[in-house]
């Protein structure tokens, strides 16, 4: 018996092509904002990257900041797994802090050019920008439940709050300092290592955490 128009078969193979279509646009983009930056990629360029027109790439998203910004909800959604992981395999709150913000370098260590994506430096320049207000809470949202056990991990260690939020804003700060010298080459006029510099950091927020708040950003636990 053949199969009516609004079969789940069907339905599914539709959506099937559909999410096909998208990762192949998605793709392209990629490679046309790695090539022109934000600024200067166009919808018309990503088509053609496509193999799509336009008028077909609009069926599946409205702007280059909409693709641009599901480009960034993917990164920073294996960013999340990641770290995730790597906390949920340490039963201690030290364990879970620092196995997390190891996790968190380690991603950006491994794939550059997503931290490229989320500080807008594909060709962009060190330059304040935005998706629109709507994507941008979402998307620092993504970025917040991938940080959430560095500041879980320092609370169990019995930080305030306050401390905690801090103490995220302050790791996370330091593992992008790291990361940039590493990806620009300029870690080696120090002679260092990048990855023995962040142990070496979390070993030193921790012992200050164990130590009763010591350490902390603010000086609080």
């Amino acid at each position: 018996m053949p199969l009516s128009p609004k079969s789940p078969g069907r339905a599914a193979r539709r959506q099937s092509v559909g999410d096909h279509k998208r990762e192949l646009i998605l793709g392209a983009a990629r490679r046309v904002f790695e090539s022109e930056g934000l600024d200067g990629a166009s919808l018309r360029a990503i088509a053609a990257e496509a193999g799509y027109t336009p008028a077909a790439l609009y069926f599946h998203f409205d702007s280059k900041e909409a693709i641009y910004a599901e480009m960034l909800d993917i990164s920073l959604g294996r960013l999340a797994d990641a770290v995730l992981a790597a906390a949920d395999a340490e039963a201690e709150p030290a364990g879970r802090l620092r196995a997390a913000a190891l996790a968190f370098f380690a991603f950006y260590a491994e794939n550059p050019r997503d931290l490229d994506l989320g500080f807008y430096l594909l060709r962009g320049g060190l330059k304040p920008k935005g998706l629109g207000r709507a994507r941008d809470e979402r998307l620092n949202a993504a970025l917040a439940v991938a940080l959430a056990p560095i500041g879980a991990g320092a609370e169990a260690l019995g930080a305030t709050p306050e401390a905690a939020r801090l103490l995220v804003v302050d790791v996370f700060a330091h593992a992008v300092g790291l990361l940039l010298l590493t990806h620009t080459g300029r870690i080696r006029m120090f002679e260092a290592s990048a990855p023995d510099l962040m142990r070496r950091y979390l070993d030193e927020r921790v012992r200050g955490l164990l130590a009763g708040g010591a350490g902390l950003p603010d000086g609080r636990g």
